[in-house]
């Protein structure tokens, strides 16, 4: 690609990768004084709010078709409400670096369920790949070392989110992505409307208020960039990049999403890295590298938003 090409997507690219990668810092914030289902609802909120915003001034609307809103409620449910929980709850007791990585494990679950779906093919290329994440999976978990309940419960939940992730992009590859004529912020949109009203229902059957008005401004600042840049713009900025760039080097960013979030974690927040963590996120990103190099072809996007 000529480099007036790279030129064109790569500060959207940079800039997707710092929103998501800072993601995991605004959650750590959050979560401080929220409940986690609070974090979840409130970033939802806000991310419809901006998406629905981007319709009305490119004058667009919602989708009608029932059935377009029936796999938008099931897709939500392994895209949004499970997972953005799941990390919320992993961040109370794991630094936000941490939480990174193993996000950074969602193209290998992705990858696990396509082929488990036989929408995709497995290679020699594509299993062993899968094999060396699952060995970078057990050295930033440190299998040889004692953990507390917490720390092996958080990092499990975080694992837990980046399995969702696999689920519900082998789900809508499957049964959304490439398959409708809806312009991707319309699609996008609708998924956050039905994400938030299963999470609003969530949250109060679960008797957790939906808001917490005494919560300091600094979690209100987190939720607004948590939800309006993280949640919202995101989905804009990931579309736009991936007409620019395509998909293959779109899917790229999640290498960069641990680098963005060790630069806040550790600067911001003072927190500290094992030796082990970036370890195996190094084996993690090469797997990544690994079943991607072993394509055949380009893939459909079919890899959910990053937390």
């Amino acid at each position: 690609m000529r480099s007036k090409a790279v030129g064109r997507w790569l500060p959207g690219f940079l800039i997707l990768a710092a929103v998501w990668g800072n993601s995991f810092f605004f959650i750590k914030v959050a979560v401080a004084s929220l409940h986690p289902l609070q974090v979840s609802f409130g970033r939802m909120v806000i991310g419809s709010a901006v998406l629905l915003l981007a319709l009305a001034i490119s004058r667009r609307s919602l989708p009608r078709d029932p059935r377009l809103w029936g796999h938008f409620l099931i897709a939500s449910v392994v895209l949004t409400t499970l997972p953005f929980t799941l990390f919320a709850y992993g961040e109370q007791y794991v630094s936000s670096v941490v939480a990174a990585i193993w996000n950074a494990t969602t193209p290998l679950c992705t990858l696990a369920f396509t082929l488990m779906l036989r929408t995709e093919r497995a290679t020699a290329g594509r299993v062993t790949g899968l094999g060396l994440g699952f060995a970078g999976v057990m050295v930033v978990l440190g299998v040889w070392q004692p953990l507390d309940g917490g720390q092996l419960g958080g990092s499990l939940a975080c694992f837990g989110a980046a399995v969702c992730y696999g689920v519900g992009g082998a789900y809508m590859g499957r049964f959304i992505t490439g398959r409708r004529p809806e312009p991707a912020v319309v699609l996008a949109a609708g998924q956050l409307v039905a994400g938030t009203v299963q999470l609003a229902v969530v949250t109060l059957v679960a008797g957790v208020p939906l808001v917490d008005l005494e919560a300091p401004a600094e979690v209100w600042w987190s939720l607004g960039a948590l939800g309006g840049l993280g949640t919202g713009l995101a989905y804009l900025l990931l579309y736009w990049v991936q007409a620019q760039a395509g998909v293959t080097t779109t899917s790229t960013v999640t290498y960069l999403l641990p680098v963005f979030a060790a630069a806040s974690g550790v600067a911001v927040l003072g927190e500290t890295i094992s030796w082990n963590q970036p370890v195996g996120a190094v084996v993690i990103l090469a797997a990544i590298a690994l079943t991607q190099g072993a394509f055949a072809r380009p893939r459909k996007p079919t890899t959910a938003p990053a937390a």
